[in-house]
This record gives C-alpha cells, structure tokens and sequence, in this order.
C-alpha cells in the first residue's frame, strides 16, 4: 500500500457524478494507491503511520508535530495510479494496482482506521472509483512517501 502525504493549509475535492464536495483546513491530504497483495495489516501500518506522521512545525519550526498534536483534518482520495509503472514505453502499466471491488475494500476499511484514530469528524473523503478534482495547497511543500513493503 502507497499513501502520498502531503501537508496542506487547506484543500477540496469535488466530484460531479454523483455529486460530492468535501473540504479540509489545515492537516493533511493522503493520496491511497492498494496494490493487489495488500492486506488489512498494509493499510493498519499506513493509516498508523500517517495519522503520527510527525510533519507539522512546532514552536522552533521544526517537524516535530503530528496531526493528532495540530487537531488538523486529513482527506483520503484514492489513486491507483500510485502503482503506474513508467519504466518501459510511454503508457503507465497498472497491473500491480488492486481490482477496484478489493481496492474499494481496503480503502474503506483504511478510511475507517484513520477516522478510529483521529475522529471521524477530522476525516473527509473523496468517492471511490470517480473522477475527482481536487485541489491542493500543499504547505512547504512537504510531501512524504509511506508504503508498507519494500
């Protein structure tokens, strides 16, 4: 499993069909990539690791802080395209990327475990499968990469 972290004073995303809309102030956006073999102790170590991601400023403007120590709000938005292999042609091979039936499995139950440790009123979340826009203000930038296997 893949989670793109990137620290954010605010972000949205807006999906037309069906019609959703949902938006952050300071915290976080996690891109999810679930890879085929992942499994339920993948996204636990992910979603653990982002929701104690120490990338906020503290006092001295160091990155000492996380989101549960800012009480920011994360948005997950799922991205198969995490898992786009580009080293061969010019067109990405997905085929690492989870079927969306158990990607949307493992995506649901990693949104659950971020919402158990943060509060489900300081999780906000894209829809699953659809074409998103999503806009980011990325604050550094400071953007971090978690996988849950080598």
């Amino acid at each position: 499993m893949r989670a793109l972290v990137q620290r954010v004073t605010e972000a949205s995303v807006k999906v037309d069909e069906p019609e959703h809309y949902e938006a952050i102030k300071k915290g976080m956006v996690i891109l999810l990539g679930v890879k085929q073999t992942d499994t339920e102790a993948d996204l636990n170590f992910v979603a653990d690791k982002c929701c104690n991601l120490r990338i906020f400023e503290d006092e001295n403007g160091k990155m000492n802080l996380s989101l549960k120590d800012i009480d920011g709000e994360v948005l997950v938005i799922s991205q198969f395209t995490l898992y786009g292999d580009a080293r061969r042609g010019h067109r990405p091979s997905f085929t690492d990327a989870a079927e969306p039936k158990f990607a949307n499995e493992l995506y649901e139950k990693f949104c659950a475990r971020v919402r158990n440790n943060l509060g489900a009123e300081k999780v906000k979340t894209g829809v699953f499968g659809a074409m998103m826009l999503v806009k980011i203000f990325n604050d550094g930038p400071v953007t971090i990469m978690v996988e849950s296997k080598e």
